[in-house]
């Protein structure tokens, strides 16, 4: 009970985080708000302090993964040529955007406290 507590914080936030950044790419197609993508960089930064020690391999190679396929994702948007008709593109995009814009500043925070931690030996 008081590990979990312990990550609360960080637990809501990353649920929050999630669920915002999947709703941003359903409803606005690359049309976001500055605010709301401000709410999610907040969001990744909360997310990031609150990663304990002992999940900083898991965290950063989960993120660090996630933020490579996202990018690469937007870039190529294999996606979008095979489904072009639907138009579904714009919503994967958008998705894979708000994804990230949550994900780098969490993963950032993280890295520079793993970094200073090794520092500190």
């Amino acid at each position: 009970p008081i590990k979990y507590r312990e990550n609360l914080w960080g637990a809501w936030a990353f649920l929050i985080g999630i669920i915002l950044a999947v709703l941003v790419g359903l409803f606005t197609r690359n049309r976001t708000h500055p605010t709301v993508l401000g709410v999610l960089a907040i969001l990744g930064l909360v997310v990031g302090y609150f990663v304990s020690e002992k999940e900083v391999k898991t965290f950063l190679l989960a993120t660090v993964s996630l933020v490579i396929v996202s990018f690469a994702g937007l870039q190529g948007m294999v996606l979008d040529a095979a489904i072009r008709e639907f138009e579904i593109g714009a919503i994967v995009s958008s998705v894979l955007n708000a994804l990230l814009v949550m994900f780098v500043p969490a993963t950032i925070i993280v890295a520079l406290k793993t970094v200073f931690a090794i520092a500190k030996g």
